[in-house]
């Protein structure tokens, strides 16, 4: 009696035809900040022309700041200055995946922009990334309080240790600097972590509430 032999397929790696999810992030988080520095160059040469494409307050014309203002800088010193905290902390996000830091900085930059045009000064312009820093920061210090996870609390605290105080100066009034965009990023990264959170109790409500509205 002969007998035909099939191989069975290989699936080693399978789970992983879309790479690493941490890799795939960081590739996005350098995008990212590439696109900052390219803009930056850009605008040099254009001789700052770009920076009024920033948030100009209660412009109408100016709400497409909220989108660009992040990619601009004044000047290289603003731009690398906002480039460490960005990508030490972006890593630390970008490692659950490039959805997941494309949802924090998306929720971030909105909050961050929309309460930057609301309540600047008539007449000024808001350019850099610095909301999306704090919305980083805020999001990495709470986001274990919604997940109630132990490590991601050790990380917030070790957040709070080596950027607390620059996060408070950053907060208050000081000339030339948006206190409002780094306010406002941090209540956007407060958002983002209660809305991918994990917890038991925010999935319970969702599917006692999806229910309640399927009925």
């Amino acid at each position: 009696m002969s007998s035909a032999y099939s191989p069975l397929p290989d699936r080693r790696g399978a789970g992983n035809r879309f790479g690493d999810p941490g890799v795939a992030g960081l590739k996005i988080l350098v995008l990212l900040v590439g696109l900052m520095w390219a803009s930056e160059f850009l605008d040099t040469f254009l001789g700052g022309a770009l920076d009024g494409f920033g948030i100009q307050a209660r412009d109408s014309d100016g709400l497409i700041g909220i989108a660009a203002a992040p990619f601009l800088h004044a000047g290289f010193g603003h731009l690398i200055s906002n480039t460490i905290p960005l990508l030490m902390l972006g890593a630390i996000i970008a490692a659950s995946g490039a959805a997941h830091l494309l949802g924090v900085t998306v929720v971030v930059a909105l909050v961050s922009g929309i309460g930057t045009w609301l309540t600047s000064p008539p007449g000024s312009i808001t350019v850099g990334a610095s909301g999306i820093v704090f919305g980083y920061a805020t999001y990495l210090i709470v986001r274990g309080i919604f997940n109630r996870s132990l490590g991601q609390l050790l990380i917030g605290v070790l957040v709070v240790v080596f950027w607390g105080g620059a996060l408070l100066s950053g907060l208050l009034p000081q000339a030339g600097i948006s206190w409002q965009g780094h306010f406002f990023g941090a209540v956007g990264g407060l958002i983002s972590a209660w809305l991918l959170s994990g917890s038991p109790r925010r999935r319970t409500t969702s599917s006692r509430s999806t229910s309640w509205r399927a009925s």
